[in-house]
């Protein structure tokens, strides 16, 4: 299929343009969209996804204005394309006026399909993004702050229990097979299971020993098939791929009783795959009572403008702090420019974030950069009323730690830990303390934690202390708040992902922050063909 290009002669007398051009509010995205549509999306900025011979496409600059429309109003692919062929401000937005003549009446659903998946393989698959991006820079609206946070991506599939989750692993695997392997590996198959049906097997499920009967004789059949195929070479990369899901699903949940018989363990693997169907899905929590399944969304927002300046997709067991680096590549790569080759280098970059960015290897990161930690810091806390951390003098620079009964004890170095640098135990000290029940009950007393980040952590909750930082966050913080409920005010593609897979999620996550900054610039007035480069009035 070979690129497909838009006419450039529009028709004037047109009476689709000619109404939205009078009836259209200026800051309307529709407009915004008529208007800047061939700046931002050209057919020739898609050319890399098309062949040079063959039937043409449908032209891209229509395809992407549509793709922009469809997240923006949370619509289904037939349902964005049906709106396309009967809706005039659609039709106005992407250049295709009225049904006279040559213009486009509408086009498949499944081109939409095919346009995400040439992108997907593409060398740069989220350009409509950058180039909504780059349009906020060139118009002045991006600044050195941003703002950080995250929110649950519910998964588009259904979350599996374990007996589903190992017939459904172990059905892949036959599948993956192919027809004389598959005949092979039935013939290990002991339950008389034979996998084809999604349905539960029929049991008496209020029986526990035929439940356990169940599922040992299930599990046994994974672990018969991993067998039959262990050693083996050239295996196909399907079949690899199926037998690394069944050992992952039937090591995550299962216990072996001291009668021998396999049963559902009792706790939740920490990285537990919850569905075949989507496997890089996870269990998460936004909060320690608000649990969810499937993946979580990060963004950077510029506070003033109200931009999206970065976005990234996570399983939903990942903590916010961890893609915190990338969220601000952009920043650190402005600050780290040779100081010629920028106007005003970097004492006035800040981030901001609530407490999930106050890490300690944020902090650390944050200032390695040069920029200004905006993050909130946890105090620290013990347990019943006791001693808190903060209520101990800790002195890093002699390597010691005095409590509150002005006892001192030396750091002792800890090696090979991936947060902790030190402790102090101070053990004996505690046994005739008259501050004993105001600190610790532990029989071996007290324990003081020093943390690799303990300078930052200690700088940064001194810092949170001051009037004017807490003024600074508090007005600033929030707005990121605003732009996620801009993000998942529609339930299709917003909080519920339309996709499976951590990099499908990930690339419509970042196509809607894209829609969602074109709506803004059109909000902020840039109606104008010669207002896109400079910032409103």
């Amino acid at each position: 299929m070979t690129l497909g290009r838009a006419s450039q002669q529009l028709d004037l007398l047109d009476p689709v343009s000619r109404f939205c051009a009078e009836t259209l509010p200026a800051n309307s995205i529709y407009a915004f969209l008529h208007d800047h549509r061939d700046r931002l999306f050209p057919d020739s900025l898609f050319a890399d996804l098309f062949a040079q011979v063959g039937r043409r496409s449908v032209p891209p600059s229509v395809v992407a204005t549509v793709m922009v429309l469809q997240r923006l109003e949370g619509l289904s692919d037939r349902e964005a394309v049906d709106r396309f062929a009967f809706d005039v401000r659609w039709r106005y937005a992407a250049g295709a006026g009225g049904w006279d003549g040559a213009s486009r009446a509408g086009f498949a659903h499944t081109v939409l399909v095919d346009m995400r998946e040439r992108l997907r393989r593409s060398a740069n698959p989220d350009r409509i993004f950058e180039v909504a991006l780059a349009a906020a820079r060139e118009a002045g609206l991006l600044g050195r702050r941003r703002v950080l946070d995250s929110t649950p991506l519910y998964d588009g599939v259904a979350t599996m229990d374990t007996i589903t989750l190992i017939r459904s692993a172990i059905r892949g695997l036959l599948t993956a097979a192919g027809r004389d392997l598959a005949i092979e590996l039935r013939a290990v198959l002991t339950s008389g299971d034979d996998y084809a049906s999604t349905a539960k097997p029929v049991v008496d499920w209020d029986d526990k020993t035929a439940r356990e009967a169940l599922i040992d004789s299930r599990a046994r059949d994974g672990y018969a098939l991993l067998a039959a195929l262990d050693g083996r070479k050239k295996l196909p990369e399907a079949v690899t791929k199926a037998m690394r899901l069944l050992a992952t699903v039937l090591g995550q949940d299962l216990e072996t009783g001291d009668d021998g018989v396999l049963r559902i363990a009792r706790k939740v693997a920490a990285n537990r795959v919850i569905s075949t169907v989507d496997p890089q899905a996870r269990h998460g929590h936004k909060t320690s009572h608000r649990g969810f399944d499937g993946y979580k969304g990060h963004i950077a927002v510029d506070p003033d403008s109200e931009i999206i300046t970065a976005t990234e997709v996570t399983a939903g067991n990942t903590g916010d702090a961890g893609p915190a680096a990338d969220l601000i590549a952009d920043l650190i790569a402005d600050l780290t420019t040779p100081a010629g080759d920028q106007d005003t280098p970097g004492a006035d970059a800040a981030v901001y974030g609530d407490s999930a960015y106050g890490a300690g290897e944020v902090l650390e990161c944050l200032h390695t950069a040069g920029i200004d930690a905006k993050t909130k810091v946890q105090p620290p806390v013990a347990p019943g009323g006791k001693f808190t951390k903060d209520q101990f003098t800790i002195d890093l620079a002699a390597g010691t730690v005095t409590c509150p009964n002005q006892v001192t004890i030396a750091i002792r170095p800890i090696t090979g830990h991936d947060r902790h640098a030190g402790k102090a135990d101070f053990g004996r000290a505690c046994t005739d303390c008259p501050l004993r029940t105001q600190c610790t009950e532990s029989k071996t007393g007290r324990q003081i934690t020093i943390s690799r980040w303990e300078t930052h952590l200690t700088a940064a909750r001194t810092r949170q202390t001051d009037p004017a930082w807490r003024a600074d966050y508090r007005a600033t913080r929030p707005k990121v708040e605003r732009k996620i409920a801009h993000l998942m005010r529609r339930r299709h593609g917003g909080r519920r992902a339309r996709m499976r897979g951590l990099l499908r999620v990930a690339t419509d996550f970042k196509l809607l922050a894209a829609a969602t900054n074109l709506a803004r610039l059109a909000t902020l007035g840039l109606t104008g063909s010669s207002q896109l480069g400079r910032a409103p009035a």
